[in-house]
Parts: structure tokens; sequence; C-alpha cells
């Protein structure tokens, strides 16, 4: 199984992406996203953080959870390169971010994404979990 796919959209990209669990479909997404903006095998886990975000559903909290890894690259300068998810809920997340401060000797930046927005969002749970986001760039 393919962990997400890029999806074309008019002045937007999106990331479609799939996991065993809930969890794994939210981390998916974190790598989707980080593969639009750069080449993800030039990116280290050279740091981490901790991140928590809240929302009143799922949709609500994944679009959180991708802004603040969004957030903290734009003010930062960290690359996501892998997030471990300790804790979701329908309405709670708390991961481990690793990564990597942006070198701009090594790293390209090929996408820059503006936002995470909330047209065409879907979760979904059949055999697995399906996550579907349109970013603005």
């Amino acid at each position: 199984m393919k962990k997400y796919k890029i999806l074309e959209h008019t002045a937007d990209v999106g990331i479609e992406a799939r996991g065993e669990t809930l969890k794994e479909a939210f981390a998916n997404t974190a790598s989707g996203m980080l593969s639009i903006m750069i080449d993800p095998e030039k990116v280290g886990e050279k740091e981490s953080y901790s991140l928590q975000v809240k929302g009143k559903d799922e949709k609500e909290l994944l679009v959180a959870f991708l802004s603040e890894l969004l957030y903290k690259y734009e003010v930062n300068d960290i690359l996501p390169k892998r997030v471990d998810i300790s804790l979701l809920t329908d309405k709670d997340l708390k991961a481990e971010v690793y990564g990597e401060k942006i070198d701009l000797k090594r790293h390209t930046i090929d996408t820059q994404i503006k936002a995470v927005t909330y047209h065409q969002l879907a979760i979904e749970k059949n055999k697995d979990w399906k996550v579907r986001v349109i970013f603005d760039i």
C-alpha cells in the first residue's frame, strides 16, 4: 500500500494519505506535505520538538496539526521528517516531530505551501483510514 499520493488541483495541491490506523494516516499526511515542499530523502532527523494541538473534531484537529507543522517550518525553519503521534483522540493530538533546520546548501524548496485548507477535506474509515487535504500554494 502506498502511504500517500499527490492530488492535482487548480492553484492548490493535495494529499490523499492512508494508514491502518488514524495515527498512521495523519503521520503519512505530514510526510506527504513534506514531499510537496522538498525531497524528503534530503531531510535528516537531527532535532526534535513536541507538538500538541486541539480541535473540535478530527477534521479541525488534522488542519491544526498540519498548520502547526507548517508554522514551525515558516518561523523556526524546521523541516519535519518524521512524526510519532503518541495521542490521537477526536479532539486532541500529541506528537514528537523529528527533522532538521533548513540548510539552503542541501535543501531546495520545490513548492511553498501557504496554508492548509478545509476545501475537500475528508477523513474516511473503510478497510483502512484515508485522509484527503488540499493545500494553498
